[in-house]
């Protein structure tokens, strides 16, 4: 059974699509991320242009984010103070992602950023949580030594705001670049930003893992909300159909994600999200080391 996409242009399977929103929304709901890190790559490989999987695949992350904060909220699990932080610094990065968007799309480049962001980024952070979640794994099983609490790496910054739930007290501005930072690729990259900062939440802000995912969640749903709204104004490239049926299969999918994320260990938990990173981000860079089906050449494109 096909359904068409007008904006995209061309027809697909309704099935596939619904369960790929499901195993994108089952992703985040386990690993407290948007699951856009996976959704874009997984719509380009199933033909769909590059803008339209960026803009339209957002709002998915929408539903399933919003699906899975929910579980999270019910349980404790949410810093809502430091939630509204985060959306404030994620608002303000949007605004710039999507200005970066509207330049990129504007000059034919979008496409070849996009790929590069993904396999910079996904490297980068996949290669960084397989060992800290290894190297975690390892101390846990080992009797720990006594000694003093580290000091914050903002210890001595101004600006600081007291963090209740998540036991903290820390500068602002580093919880506004961390949100600016999230509010920014999900602009760029059609992604919640989970899979980026998730790990900062842990290892730069170093909040409890078990807070992390309900509070990344939470922001992750107003940001990659705002982005849908601007990207649908300024690029037009938000295709209703395919948004909404991925939204679909990503809210049901989220569900299932954040009760079983519940029996996992933090440890195991990061160590299977490092793992589905870098295999996203070996076939992205496989995909660039190919010749290309048509040859491109700027100066007939000039000349023409």
């Amino acid at each position: 059974m096909h359904i068409y996409l007008p904006i995209a242009g061309l027809s697909v399977n309704i099935l596939s699509l619904l369960a790929l929103g499901g195993g994108v929304g089952f992703i985040s709901g386990l690993f407290g991320v948007g699951g856009g890190f996976l959704l874009m790559p997984l719509l380009i490989f199933m033909g769909i242009p590059s803008p339209v999987a960026v803009a339209s695949g957002a709002n998915q992350v929408v539903g399933a984010s919003f699906s899975g904060a929910l579980v999270h909220w019910r349980r404790g699990n949410v810093d809502l103070k430091m939630g509204l932080m985060l959306v404030a610094g994620g608002l303000l990065g949007s605004l710039l992602g999507v200005a970066l968007f509207t330049w990129l799309h504007a000059l034919g480049q979008i496409d070849l950023a996009i790929t590069l962001c993904y396999v910079v980024f996904l490297g980068f952070v996949g290669i960084t949580m397989l060992i800290e979640s290894g190297r975690a794994l390892v101390l846990s099983r080992r009797p720990r030594p006594r000694h003093k609490r580290h000091r914050h790496m903002g210890a001595n910054l101004p600006f600081r705001m007291r963090f209740p739930r998540s036991g903290l007290y820390i500068p602002l501005p580093m919880v506004l670049g961390v949100g600016a930072l999230g509010g920014m690729l999900s602009a760029v990259m059609g992604v919640g930003g989970g899979f980026i900062m998730v790990p900062l939440m842990i290892y730069i802000l170093e909040m409890p893992t078990a807070v992390v995912i309900g509070t990344s969640l939470f922001q992750v749903v107003f940001v990659t909300a705002v982005v849908t709204v601007m990207q649908s104004v300024q690029t037009q490239t938000v295709d209703v159909v395919l948004m909404l049926t991925l939204l679909a299969g990503g809210a049901v999918g989220a569900q299932f994600g954040a009760r079983f994320g519940h029996r996992l260990r933090a440890e195991h938990m990061r160590i299977m999200l490092a793992l589905i990173v870098l295999a996203l981000c070996g076939r992205l860079l496989l995909d660039l080391a190919r010749t290309p089906a048509e040859a491109y050449s700027l100066a007939g494109k000039l000349a023409g």
